[in-house]
């Protein structure tokens, strides 16, 4: 199974530099319009068994371009799945302040260097977001090796599935960027996961998401298609 991880465009509150959480009503900047636009020429079309979107506003708006211009067309009997379990994680009482506020914070360090130790007051812990957002990439991963799913979701809850599929602890997570609007692929048909691409906001990359799997052993890289 091949897994297509998106985090959502730019967003009003990335503009204004608030940690929006799980607040409502928050939809995408201008740019962030414009980035959806531009991944849906990205994306192209491909094959999609299932497509899980975060409930978040700024999620479906997202992905929207590409769903009615392209999946839809080709597929008109589609239906994406909003999934609870891929929403942006429970801030809690740091929901709607400014990031330059939190970073003033103690508890900042924590988020930063030991994030699996982090529950935010009123809501939840970072390695609570990794177990339910990995429930998701089981349940994906059950899919015939053949088939591709596609996630639309959040900076950190897409960080927290890298981590773990590169056999990272989560307290390593903040090593990896997901930018607005980027691309990450994983191929789950060997015996571990593979990362096929890592936050790419430019390229095409339908030839990559047409490709056959890639199930043979690895010896100093891949030999390319």
């Amino acid at each position: 199974m091949r897994l297509v991880l998106i985090r959502h465009a730019h967003s009003q509150s990335n503009a204004s530099g608030v940690l929006s959480g799980r607040l409502p009503d928050v939809h995408l900047s201008e740019k962030g319009v414009k980035q959806s636009e531009k991944l849906s020429e990205r994306l192209g079309n491909f094959a999609v068994e299932q497509l899980r979107v975060s409930p978040l506003e700024r999620c479906f708006e997202t992905i929207s371009p590409w769903l009615n211009n392209v999946l839809l067309k080709s597929s008109p009997r589609f239906k994406p799945i909003i999934d609870p379990f891929l929403n942006e994680v429970d801030y809690g009482n740091w929901s709607g302040k400014k990031l330059s506020a939190l970073t003033r914070k103690k508890e900042w360090r924590t988020v930063q260097e030991s994030p699996s130790r982090m529950y935010f007051p009123g809501g939840e812990g970072i390695a609570q977001m990794q177990s339910r957002a990995m429930s998701v990439v089981h349940d994906l991963a059950k899919l015939p090796d053949s088939k591709t799913a596609v996630i639309v979701s959040h900076g950190d809850v897409i960080k927290s599935i890298l981590a773990s599929a590169l056999g990272m602890h989560l307290d390593e997570f903040q090593r990896i960027v997901i930018d607005p609007a980027s691309v990450s692929v994983l191929d789950y048909s060997g015996i571990k996961p593979r990362v096929l691409l890592l936050n790419d906001t430019r390229a095409v990359v339908t030839e990559l998401l047409q490709a056959p799997k890639r199930s043979r052993n690895l010896l100093g890289g891949g030999a390319g298609k």
